[in-house]
């Protein structure tokens, strides 16, 4: 994670930060670290104020029979790449830090007296000026990063089997529904109306959870500690049946259906939203585990809207190991990592969800009105049938007909203009009068149209009675 500094007056200020998950292969890094760095330096630019210089926290904990010493030294390499990048751009990385399992090293500082090959603890939270720096840089977690990540990642379980077992089934029902444009908006409105249930459960579960006597569980709320949170997601998990899982889960796999899902992002369905998201991307299980991309970037999505930019970049960025390509989440994590403001994106999804509100409010109106006039059903005609011919005697079938007979005259045909022959069948199209002035029969395809045909007559009549200097 890169965080930016500035300078003003003699008083130092953090700036935009960019952070990215550490690629597990070190030839990677190159590139990372020269990408990574040029979106805070070029997006620091362009909101108007170049940072002064740059602070780089490395963070990872130990592999298996690693330790934290030894991440230390293996990520050395990416420290001098960050420091090379940044100095490239004319942007010193003032200090370079590497924290993991609960202590520090520095990468710039050479004395041992200062910083110890050992490393330094980190102490309580917001017990030294760096824990204060580090958590307003975004690095305060609840408990460990592995604990965290945990809240997302696959079950592992024997009942990963069970839910694999009903993502195959489920999936022979629902994919050929979702890939036929007939049923695809029903499959959506199942999708959406059954999450908007679960998470309805999962909101009265939160309610009563801390009641006595009730399964023993206590409520959570906000930044709750690891136990909190492990409690509050395995209540989730018996709250969510693996076909309700299963069917969620492949339903959003709609591009559509997510971007609806996505509008749960503020307000009381917030919350319950982020436990579902959360819920279901611990459901992609076995070869499902590309199917996590939606949920997750639905997570990430959630959490930033919330204010949580910790927990949304961990969310999209596990939502682009799951599909490097999944295109929502490369931008949102893009967006969160500049600094933007979450509230434009926040109006979009607004004004989509009024807008179709909107129409369906107009398309159910429609499909209910009858034959019979009301006032409701001719305001809603007259918003239908904007510029066309409209009148209390006029009907919708009359209203239609008469604006499909009239679109021929709109077309710039060479019969229309002055100084044309008409030519082929364009003669059977604009009849002589007769010598007693009426006009002569229209061809027989549109003779047969009973619809309407006086109107037809009289503006033929009229038509030709002008081309002819009748008055």
């Amino acid at each position: 994670m890169l965080a930016a500094l500035h300078d003003r007056d003699g008083r130092g200020r953090f700036g935009g930060r960019a952070r990215l998950g550490i690629p597990g292969n070190a030839e990677d890094w190159a590139s990372v670290a020269r990408q990574l760095t040029e979106g805070l330096v070029k997006g620091s630019e362009r909101r108007g104020a170049l940072p002064e210089s740059i602070v780089a926290f490395l963070c990872q904990d130990p592999k298996d029979g690693e330790s934290a010493r030894e991440v230390m030294e293996r990520l050395r390499p990416l420290a001098q790449l960050l420091r090379t990048a940044c100095g490239a751009l004319d942007v010193p990385v003032i200090e370079a830090l590497c924290i993991s399992d609960g202590r520090f090293w520095s990468y710039c500082c050479p004395s041992a007296q200062c910083c110890p090959s050992d490393g330094t603890p980190m102490g309580l939270p917001g017990t030294s000026v760096l824990a204060a720096a580090a958590t307003y840089a975004g690095l305060q977690i609840r408990g460990s990063l592995r604990e965290f990540r945990a809240r997302l990642i696959p079950w592992e379980t024997a009942a990963a089997l069970e839910q694999e077992s009903a993502l195959n089934a489920v999936s022979m029902a629902l994919i050929p529904r979702i890939l036929e444009d007939e049923s695809r908006t029903v499959v959506a409105t199942e999708t959406l109306d059954l999450a908007h249930r679960v998470m309805r459960r999962f909101a009265d579960a939160t309610s009563t959870a801390g009641a006595p006597g009730v399964s023993g569980v206590s409520a959570v709320s906000g930044a709750a500690g690891v136990s909190g949170a492990l409690a509050a997601d395995l209540r989730d998990d018996e709250l969510l049946p693996h076909d309700e899982a299963a069917t969620l889960i492949l339903g959003l796999q709609d591009r559509t259906t997510r971007d609806r899902a996505a509008e749960w992002m503020e307000g009381d369905e917030a919350g319950p939203a982020l436990r579902l998201w959360r819920a279901l991307a611990r459901r992609c299980v076995g070869p499902y585990g590309e199917h996590a991309a939606a949920p997750l970037t639905l997570a990430g999505w959630v959490a930033w809207s919330s204010g949580d930019e910790l927990e949304a970049r961990e969310a999209l960025a596990m939502a682009l190991g799951a599909d490097p390509g999944y295109l929502f989440a490369r931008l949102l994590h893009q967006a969160c990592n500049e600094g933007l403001d979450p509230e434009s994106i926040r109006r979009c999804l607004r004004r989509e969800r009024v807008d179709r509100a909107g129409a369906e409010m107009i398309a159910s109106s429609a499909s209910s009105a009858s034959s019979v006039s009301s006032p409701s059903s001719e305001a809603l005609e007259s918003v239908v049938d904007a510029g066309g011919a409209s009148g209390p005697a006029s009907t919708p079938s009359t209203r239609v007909a008469s604006r499909r007979r009239r679109k021929p005259r709109s077309t710039g045909s060479a019969e229309s203009r002055p100084g044309s022959r008409p030519s082929g069948t364009a003669g059977t199209r604009r009849p002589r009068s007769t010598a007693d002035g009426s006009p002569a029969p229209e061809v027989p395809t549109r003779a047969s149209d009973g619809t309407g045909s006086g109107t037809r007559s009289r503006r033929g009549a009229g038509r030709h009675g002008t081309k002819q200097g009748e008055t």
